[in-house]
């Protein structure tokens, strides 16, 4: 065991660049790290590491030896897991990027019951609006409605993602209600900045793409619904933000002849984390709590 416990070692050194601060993550003292990877250095043969006063540099070796032994690991992790999945104890970690507004109004209660139901699994759950990539930015599942993928990412659709165009009655009793996507470009608009300004709509002699004006971007959507509501303008806001204001009549839906392109709510989970049973778990839960009709859009 004191092999994987190098390893382990290694490869969290090798993403922080430190032994004090994989020390940290691993809870153990630096000490404790810096012999762990100079065992494993003797296993293997070659030094993996240049050392400096303040930080560690992988070394060639340390570089081509850094995918073999997270593969290792990974796999080690995996035939565990699945043994104690076959007895009924799952456990492991997971890391987890969700959408602010969505979590904070949804999935928060669907992860909760989750982790109840497989109380040995931890979660660290992080609030991110903007699109990530989860290879890159560490995460074992980025949850979002990203379009477009990324190498080495296997996207798994959990529910369509309706959005609906709207403004408030005030605003359109001061600027007329647009009947044609077009006439947007007239119109004070406020913007989902991870989705930009070009809109697109679709028509019954084909798709319509706008470049509208910005009043207002932002990345946040609760914070786009409360221009919204406030009159600044018209937005584009997915259902389960704008449902409770379109029931109480603050949000005049617009143009539903045109209706948005549509796209899903999509789990992004990294290809070597595919497979592994915690994360399978949770991909299982959230494709059976969500379904093809989401709790917010629910009748």
């Amino acid at each position: 065991m004191d092999i994987l416990l190098n390893l382990r070692a290694f490869l969290v050194a090798a993403k922080c660049g430190s032994f004090s601060e994989a020390a940290r993550q691993l809870n153990v003292v630096p000490s404790v790290v810096a012999k762990r990877i100079g065992d494993l250095e003797h296993t293997v043969g070659a030094r993996l590491f240049t050392r400096s006063t303040r930080r560690v540099a992988l070394t060639e070796s340390g570089h081509k030896f850094q995918t073999s032994a997270g593969e290792l690991v990974a796999e080690f992790d995996h035939v565990i897991q699945s043994l104690k999945r076959d007895e009924g104890r799952l456990e492991g970690h997971i890391r987890l990027k969700v959408p602010t507004t969505l979590a904070v109004l949804y999935l928060a209660e669907v992860f909760s019951a989750f982790q109840r139901e497989h109380p040995r699994i931890t979660m660290e759950i992080l609030l991110i609006d903007r699109s990530v990539n989860p290879v890159e930015e560490g995460f074992d599942v980025a949850i979002g409605g990203r379009a477009a993928s990324y190498e080495g990412v296997i996207d798994i659709p959990l529910c369509p993602l309706r959005q609906i165009l709207c403004a408030a009655p005030a605003y359109l009793h001061e600027r007329g209600v647009p009947t044609h996507p077009r006439e947007l470009a007239d119109h004070d608009c406020l913007i989902f900045k991870p989705t930009g300004s070009t809109w697109q709509f679709d028509s019954d002699r084909g798709p319509i793409t706008v470049d509208v004006p910005q009043r207002l971007s932002t990345n946040d959507n609760s914070t786009l619904l409360a221009a919204a509501r406030a009159g600044n303008g018209v937005a584009i806001l997915p259902t389960y933000v704008a449902n409770t204001a379109l029931a109480n009549e603050e949000l005049t839906p617009l143009l539903a002849d045109y209706p948005l392109q549509s796209t899903w709510l999509k789990a992004l989970v990294p290809r070597k984390r595919q497979g592994l049973p915690q994360i399978d778990a949770l991909i299982e839960w959230l494709t059976r709590s969500l379904a093809d009709s989401p709790p917010w859009d629910a009748d």
